[in-house]
């Protein structure tokens, strides 16, 4: 009897091992669970694809990502497969010689926005234009559309610009003018844009800092400007950008885009160059959208980069994790107290 007890009260103490040793590790596999489901840097691996210089998540195809070169390619756009870098399809925008494409946005209405609108001589254009098409449904092979066009034109004059983002409540079109004297804007459309006229863009805000692209949060509640080796967000209040400070920015050979994925939290940063990478970096503290603050701040990412405005806080992960390993705890004691009790009135 006595060996059967001992052999008995070794399982007992072994359950409690393990019981314990959920303690320890259920924070850990909560924290590499949460960590799986934030998006994956990925490499473009299209030898066309040399200059990318704009960025958008697809709204109609999962882990999709518009892109295009920056001149001199034609009038294409490649639809990249994140999951493996590579183009699933390239879209032709038929009747249309671009001139200098820098931006891509998708707006609310499922239409992809091309902003062939960069002038590198700031100013010498008196006109710019977008170009307008529906996602399309299937992405399979080379696919031509017939885009609408749009002309575009500053209120205070012509001028350089690399960034176009749509607002994704409202549908309206703003583009950030790119400056290096401190002297950029951000400029709005009309409330409808008009193919059949000019569109007037005028300016709601000044930016002082050179931006090669930006991007809307799933929810239009902020903003993030990109220049070459910094970035920096913006809370969207009537129609208008607030500026909150830098948020982090991965080091790229040329900084040139930057989207938000599609979990409305994460930034996906891209730059120019054959073989160019696209590098996530997570956003905390007031520069997250609100929504996503609930979330926790994420402090621990070792997939974001370090920076940003400082005042992300991991306080709600940590309790929540010190509520889940007291709960195991105690129900650790509690079976262990039971089986002591059981092996008692065997043992009597």
């Amino acid at each position: 009897m006595s060996v059967r007890l001992r052999v008995r009260g070794i399982g007992a103490v072994a359950v409690l091992g393990l019981l314990l040793g959920a303690v320890a590790t259920a924070p850990g596999a909560a924290a590499a669970a949460a960590a799986s489901d934030e998006p994956e840097g990925f490499t473009i691996r299209d030898s066309r694809i040399t200059e990318s210089s704009g960025l958008a998540a697809s709204r109609a195809h999962r882990g999709i990502y518009w892109t295009h070169n920056d001149s001199d390619d034609g009038p294409y756009v490649y639809a990249v497969d994140s999951r493996t870098g590579k183009t699933v399809s390239r879209v032709t925008l038929s009747g249309i010689k671009p001139r200098d494409v820098e931006a891509i946005s998708v707006g609310p209405d499922g239409n992809v926005y091309v902003g062939d609108i960069g002038d590198n001589l700031d100013g010498s254009w008196s006109e710019v234009w977008i170009y307008r098409f529906r996602e399309p449904e299937r992405l399979r092979g080379d696919v031509t559309v017939t885009p609408t066009r749009y002309t575009v034109r500053y209120a205070d004059g012509p001028r350089n610009a690399e960034s176009l983002m749509v607002h994704p409540r409202t549908g309206r079109v703003y583009i950030a003018s790119k400056n290096d004297k401190g002297k950029g804007g951000v400029y709005a459309a009309p409330a409808k844009l008009n193919p059949g006229g000019v569109n007037t863009f005028s300016r709601v805000a000044k930016i002082d800092f050179e931006a090669t692209d930006g991007a809307f949060s799933p929810d239009g509640s902020r903003l993030v400007l990109r220049g070459y080796f910094s970035a920096f967000g913006y809370k969207w209040r009537d129609g208008k950008p607030e500026k909150i400070g830098s948020v982090p920015v991965p080091l790229a050979r040329q900084g040139e885009s930057v989207t938000f994925a599609p979990d409305g939290r994460t930034l996906m940063y891209g730059s120019e160059g054959e073989g160019s990478g696209v590098d996530p970096a997570r956003l905390n503290g007031e520069a997250a959208p609100p929504a996503a603050q609930d979330e926790g701040s994420g402090s621990s990412d070792s997939k974001s980069p370090r920076g940003g405005d400082g005042n992300g806080s991991s306080g709600g992960d940590d309790n929540r994790t010190l509520t889940l390993g007291a709960g195991t705890f105690v129900a650790a004691l509690i079976a262990w107290f039971g089986l002591r009790r059981l092996f008692t009135r065997r043992r009597d």
